[in-house]
């Protein structure tokens, strides 16, 4: 017998119309006059809003986790990535968008759309270089010139930036305004400006309050669902439209806790993740469902694009946006400078820097959210998301909090081994005393 009610969350309808929205946007840019860029999940994607209401963005992390759920896809894009010459140990999100390229294929219908520029910026290995090639590629596909902008935002954790840094980083994003407006021909809008860095910063705060109502038990949401909710912030947490489905969604789970409203009905052991996982055997979440176990989310699914602060006994609390400081912008080097130091509070940064910063954050995460244990996927397609994750490992252990490692691929299906990670699913349940639930 279910120990908690629980049902489905009301705003999935329109969580998968938006991204819908967003991928047809892209591709139907030019029919309206639009603008439309390529970069990556992590980029300032308030600063191109000046240029316009009609400006569209294609992020290549979200797009290439699309195509991971369809392995035959995938496959097919990764295999014309192969025979180009690139390695298969590459990020499998990279390969799945220059397969994209290459075979002038959009996932989503209808040829590669083109963008007019390539605005990126740089923290994990893989990205200045994955818009370089991307841009080569065009060219010699398809015989198109972009332009290119990639900003260096690799500066170090944020509780050791001064003046000097933020000045470093700002002055590029300041750079990258007059670029744009030269290589589209459009006047920037400082007020489009303003209001895009608010709701960048309300998107990233809402999503980091969403995650805190994951602490309660039951767990409101599952962490399978939050995939599927924190890709609008990945593809476009500037527009209007994702801060305000965030801010209905904040209101939505809270009511769920407020009700005992369960994401596992019979919720009976919590579990943490790492990294992506493998989008194409997501059924693993549900699997563990089936032992009362509920996932609550992750260092990743948390700090992928929610903005947090740290309190000092090391508790992690949704950031104050500008309008909870009593900040209004009044300048475009003011609102520049804010969504920059905004950004570099992003946590999933600090692995890039000092892999023990990661191992703290992710004790903390287990203690804060009630975890039981942590399943870790050992994402071979990955290597931003994986930077200390073993590290993390011993850390969770060395606190108490068991862990299970399988190895697998976020978007290539070939390095996946289902039916041997289920079976080391079923021998860890047992080592918890766990035994499948009757229906």
């Amino acid at each position: 017998m279910a120990k908690y009610k629980t049902k489905r969350l009301e705003c999935w309808g329109k969580a998968k119309e938006l991204r819908q929205q967003f991928y047809r946007d892209f591709a139907e840019a030019k029919e309206r006059g639009g603008i439309r860029y390529a970069g990556g999940a992590w980029q300032l994607d308030s600063i191109p809003m000046g240029l316009g209401d009609d400006v569209y963005p294609l992020a290549g992390e979200p797009y290439g986790a699309s195509v991971g759920n369809d392995p035959a896809a995938s496959l097919r894009l990764q295999e014309a990535t192969e025979s180009k010459g690139f390695a298969r140990d590459l990020c499998a999100y990279m390969r799945n968008e220059w397969g994209s390229v290459l075979l002038n294929e959009y996932y989503f219908g209808g040829e590669w759309p083109t963008p007019d520029f390539i605005y990126m910026n740089h923290i994990c290995c893989s990205h200045a270089k994955w818009y370089q090639v991307l841009r080569d590629l065009e060219k010699e596909t398809l015989g198109k010139e972009v332009p290119l902008f990639v900003a260096d935002v690799s500066v170090g954790p944020y509780d050791t930036l001064d003046d000097a840094k933020i000045d470093y980083v700002a002055g590029q994003y300041l750079d990258a305004i007059e670029w744009m407006e030269k290589v589209t021909g459009r006047k920037y809008d400082d007020e489009k400006l303003f209001q895009a860095v608010y709701n960048e910063c309300r998107s990233t705060s809402l999503w980091a309050e969403v995650c805190c109502l994951n602490q309660t038990v039951p767990a409101p949401i599952d962490e399978k669902s939050m995939y599927s909710l924190y890709v609008l912030g990945t593809i476009h947490k500037a527009a209007k439209e994702v801060a305000d489905f965030y801010q209905e969604l904040r209101d939505e789970v809270k009511d769920r806790v407020d009700n005992q409203i369960a994401a596992v009905a019979n919720e009976r052991f919590r579990i943490m993740s790492d990294s992506q996982p493998p989008w194409s055997f997501l059924k693993i979440f549900r699997y563990l469902e089936d032992f009362g176990v509920v996932s609550i989310g992750s260092y990743y699914t948390f700090t992928l694009i929610g903005i947090w602060d740290t309190l000092p006994d090391g508790t992690l609390v949704p950031a104050k946006t500008p309008q909870e400081q009593g900040i209004t912008f009044k300048s475009r080097e003011n609102a520049v400078r804010f969504i920059v130091r905004w950004n570099l509070k992003k946590l999933h940064w600090e692995p890039f820097f000092d892999s023990r910063l990661r191992a703290k954050r992710v004790v903390q995460i287990a203690k804060q959210w009630k975890v039981n244990g942590m399943a870790m996927h050992l994402n071979l397609g990955c290597e931003g998301t994986t930077i200390g994750n073993l590290e993390s490992r011993l850390a969770l252990i060395k606190a108490g909090i068991p862990v299970l490692t399988y190895e697998g691929n976020m978007a290539d299906d070939r390095q996946n081994d289902d039916a041997g990670t289920l079976r080391r699913l079923d021998i860890w349940m047992k080592r918890f005393g766990l035994e499948k639930l009757e229906a």
